[in-house]
């Protein structure tokens, strides 16, 4: 039988059936329940909805399994019942299916979760999970397994690997999900998705869900381009509006049935809906397929597969900027901080860039609205010190606050702007800061903002697209060796050496006995580590450190702030404390990050003095 469906979608389209989350919640399930998970609590109103679908036309219903995977389940407590669920869901399928001659698809849907290179999660895990679904579906006697709705090409991939190593034989379909302009959510395009799923084995490629039918088609048609492989198309019905609270989507079946015709003329097989489709939509659409069943074009507009965009080679980091030419050359650099004000007056921090300057400190670091502050921009004020004072900056790029797309638009536009080094960090949440409701984004973690630096280094966008000439930035990360979870941390910072960093700065060390572990820990993985240094002002800002911030401050520290007298006296033995951990640090690390509290950077350079070297001998204060 699944040879035959092969067979079957070369010859004459097919026709699937439309949503099933809308038809639930038109029967006034919520939002809020787990759907897969009515397989097994209300089998009735599942079975009732793959019957009307079949009443209407369709020749293929889908599993409702769209979520059954362990970690969407997770979030109704449901891990467990992985197997139950989609044994349930295609036993209830088959049934239904029977009685009409009709086949039956896997529905599988992405993890919800961001997998590496963006997330944490490994391959190994995410196809692990897809094992675990799709091998429930094929106990159940599904006829083909649809993937579906994927935004992320890396993910979809899992998804098939898992799938071909469950059986070998099973029609695969493969279904990702695209913006207005064709575009996946990573940002590749059909010239490069599609014959990306083709090398991988797929049986049919299509698009669904996302968009309504005409920017579908406009897909379907590059992907028509570029593939010789059968086609799927399964649009929502429009783009949804919200009336009074609900997303209503407002495509008619006249006008569904008007694109399926389309869908077909452009080489689409295997036609259906999505989101807001109903068995009305189905039943439209079978009228018009039947009106056009003579006019199947399946050999028409098939076109030569393109190769897909390589990489260029990337600069060296000596190439790269002043600092990536010393650290390559393994010299001991020295970085100094500088915030951001919370106005535009930047008075103060032009004094203090230009001092630092003066008394040979390398670059100044500039982070992005610490502690989920409000701040001005980095960016801005990393370009107005390169111009105005003559120092090179290293940019901090969060997370936090931007979604992937305006991470690549930001970095792109601080390459033009003459930015040349970057630490990339996942961000302060918003709850820390005075904005407590702010939204995160955290599309990507620091992980997957490496790899997407490493990318537009070697001149491709997230997507894999080339962009030209690509950025030249020295690229950074952060580390904690005074985490509580030292194994977590030392995960993450393999992902991020294997993901492109070429630099590490430290947390604010005060515990010589947690950076030699650390140290030790990444020897595997080693790349230059630049230690963070804080010169404590008061025996509450060490208190704060340790209890509210999270580093590691040994009390002995705690007890030699807690006994100067004076403001002055605290800030002394604060420059003392650092100066002795910079001493004792020197040998096992490559440069030294030096914060400057409440912007005393003359504090940073008495620091820097324990170097023993004329570039930071003091000449002036700020």
């Amino acid at each position: 039988m699944p040879t035959d469906l092969i067979a079957r979608l070369r010859g004459s389209p097919l026709l699937c059936d439309g949503a099933m989350g809308t038809l639930l919640y038109s029967k006034g399930i919520f939002i809020n329940r787990c759907y897969d998970q009515l397989n097994l609590s209300e089998p009735d109103l599942i079975r009732g909805i793959h019957q009307d679908y079949l009443r209407a036309g369709a020749e293929m219903i889908e599993t409702n399994t769209f979520g059954g995977n362990s970690f969407r389940l997770s979030r109704y407590g449901l891990s467990d019942k992985v197997r139950e669920i989609n044994l349930g869901g295609a036993r209830l399928a088959k049934e239904s299916a029977k009685s009409f001659d009709g086949w039956v698809a896997g529905s599988v849907g992405p993890l919800g979760i961001r997998i590496e290179p963006l997330g944490k999660t490994s391959f190994a895990e995410t196809r692990a999970a897809f094992r675990e679904q799709i091998a429930a579906l094929l106990e159940g006697g599904v006829d083909v397994l649809i993937l579906e709705t994927f935004g992320y090409l890396e993910e979809l991939h899992q998804a098939v690997l898992a799938a071909r190593e469950l059986d070998s034989k099973i029609p695969v379909i493969a279904q990702v999900t695209v913006d207005e302009e064709a575009n996946c959510l990573d940002g590749s395009t059909p010239e490069v998705f599609a014959p990306r799923l083709e090398s991988w084995g797929i049986d049919v490629i299509g698009c669904n869900c996302s968009v309504g039918p005409v920017a579908m088609l406009d897909a379907i048609e590059r992907v028509r381009a570029a593939t010789s492989l059968p086609l799927s198309a399964q649009p929502n019905a429009g783009v949804p509006r919200s009336v009074e609270g609900r997303n209503i989507y407002l495509c008619s079946p006249e006008y569904m049935a008007s694109y399926a015709r389309k869908f077909v003329s452009a080489g689409v097989r295997l036609v259906g809906g999505c989101c807001g489709t109903t068995p009305e939509h189905i039943r439209v659409m079978k009228s018009a397929l039947r009106a056009t069943q003579a006019r199947s074009q399946a050999g028409d507009g098939q076109a030569k597969s393109k190769s897909v965009p390589h990489a260029i080679p990337a600069l060296s980091l000596a190439e790269r900027s002043r600092l990536g030419a010393k650290i390559a050359r393994g010299e001991f650099v020295t970085m100094v901080e500088i915030v951001p004000p919370k106005g535009t007056d930047i008075h103060k921090e032009l004094e203090g860039a230009k001092f630092l300057k003066s008394v040979g400190v390398d670059a100044i670091n500039i982070p992005d609205s610490p502690r989920a502050s409000a701040r001005m921009s980095n960016q801005a004020l990393s370009l107005l010190l390169q111009q105005q004072a003559g120092i090179e900056a290293i940019l901090h790029y969060t997370c936090r606050d931007r979604n992937v797309l305006c991470i690549q638009s930001d970095l792109l536009g601080a390459a033009a702007i003459g930015i040349r080094n970057l630490i990339c960090i996942t961000g302060d949440p918003p709850k820390m800061g005075g904005y407590p409701d702010a939204t995160a984004v955290f599309d990507v973690d620091a992980i997957g903002l490496v790899n997407i630096v490493h990318n537009l280094n070697r001149g491709l966008d997230i997507g894999g697209n080339p962009i030209g000439v690509g950025t030249s930035f020295a690229l950074g990360v952060g580390a904690n060796p005074g985490v509580l979870n030292i194994e977590e941390e030392i995960r993450r910072f393999e992902y991020k050496v294997e993901a492109g960093a070429e630099f590490a700065v430290t947390q604010p060390v005060f515990d010589l006995s947690l950076l030699e572990n650390f140290l030790r820990r990444i020897e595997h993985c080693r790349i230059p580590v630049i230690a963070g240094i804080w010169p404590l002002v008061s025996v509450r800002n060490a208190e704060f450190m340790k209890n509210e911030l999270r580093v590691s401050v040994p009390d002995s520290i705690l007890e030699r702030m807690g006994r100067a007298a004076t403001p002055e006296l605290a800030r002394h033995e604060g420059v003392t404390i650092a100066r002795e951990m910079l001493e004792a640090v020197r040998q096992m690390v490559q440069g030294a990050q030096i914060s400057a509290p409440l912007g005393r950077y003359s504090s940073a350079v008495d620091v820097l003095e324990a170097l023993g070297s004329n570039e930071a001998k003091v000449t002036g204060r700020a």
